[in-house]
Order: structure tokens, then C-alpha cells, then sequence
């Protein structure tokens, strides 16, 4: 199902992967993207996501402004961000788009220990990677089923509903 089907009213749970399509934007899936966010923004969805997702978006964000200032390549950028302090200092999209997002009216979820250690018990049961079994463990713990991501892995999990741009 695409992000179309997801009906007014829904309380659904946006993935890292919908932030950095709209951001950047995605040539297939920016637009896509960008719709959701507005429904959202509109109040005719409510949506939510977790720190660890926004933290991941910044990251990602950062990197890729990194490499396009410093011309760098994707491989390795980490790596020379860490010996390159200063460098760091000078990088301040990822910010902007943090605080951007703020806007649009997401609810932003914090992590605990406890699911954590639920996602780990999950990533076990399902096959899925840490982060993947986090989202789970947020979504199950608030009661959530709707997910916007382009992740094909949560289509395993029971009980989610997994909507993709296109």
C-alpha cells in the first residue's frame, strides 16, 4: 500500500528513510514524501516518530552536506569528519532540517532502556536489524500499527501496516 491509502484519521509512525526523501529530495519518492508530510502538517494525520529516528536523519543530513562542502565521497566521510573537529563546527544543515521538521507538528517519542532491550528480543524473534526492531518495539509500545517507510523489511512484522511512497 502507498502513502495514498493511508486513511484520514490514521496515527501513523514515520521511518528515517521519509525524512531524507523529502529533504533531500528523492526524484522518485520526494514528492510522495512531501504529501505525506503536509497531511500531517494539515492535522489530517497524526504523526509521530522516535528521537533515535530524528538523531539518524540529522546524522545522515550531516553527512551528506559534509560531503557535498568538502567534496568528499559518502565512503569514508565519517571517518574524516571524526579527525576533522573543526570541519564538524562549520556543518549546520542538519539543524536546520531537525528544526524544520519541528514545524510540521510530528510527535517525537523518547527511547528508553526498556525498548531497547525490547528491540533487541525483537531483532532475535523477527530477523530484523537494531534500529528496524526499535521502530517495532516504539510503535508496539504506543500502540501504533501504520508505518510510513520504504523499508520492505517490516512487512514480516505482524500486526503492522506498512504504507511506501510509491
Amino acid at each position: 500500500m502507498t502513502f495514498d491509502d493511508i486513511p484520514s484519521g490514521t496515527n501513523v509512525f514515520l521511518d528515517a528513510n521519509i525524512f531524507i526523501y523529502y529533504v533531500e529530495p528523492h526524484p522518485t519518492f520526494g514528492m510522495a514524501c512531501r504529501q505525506l508530510l503536509l497531511r500531517i502538517e494539515n492535522r489530517e494525520l497524526q504523526g509521530f516518530t522516535s528521537s533515535a529516528i530524528l538523531a539518524s536523519v540529522a546524522h545522515r543530513i550531516m553527512t551528506l552536506e559534509a560531503a557535498a562542502v568538502f567534496q568528499r565521497s559518502m565512503q569514508g566521510i565519517v571517518g574524516w569528519l571524526k579527525q576533522h573537529p573543526a570541519e564538524v563546527q562549520r556543518l549546520s544543515r542538519h539543524k536546520q532540517v531537525i528544526d524544520d521538521l519541528s514545524l510540521i507538528g510530528i510527535q517525537i517519542l523518547s527511547i528508553s532502556g526498556p525498548q531497547i532491550s525490547l528491540a533487541a528480543d525483537m531483532s532475535m524473534q523477527l530477523g530484523l536489524l537494531t534500529e528496524d526492531a526499535l521502530v517495532v518495539a516504539v510503535m508496539r509500545q504506543q500502540g501504533l500499527q501504520a508505518l510510513a517507510s520504504h523499508d520492505s523489511d517490516f512487512d514480516r512484522v505482524p500486526g503492522l501496516t506498512r504504507y511506501a511512497p510509491l
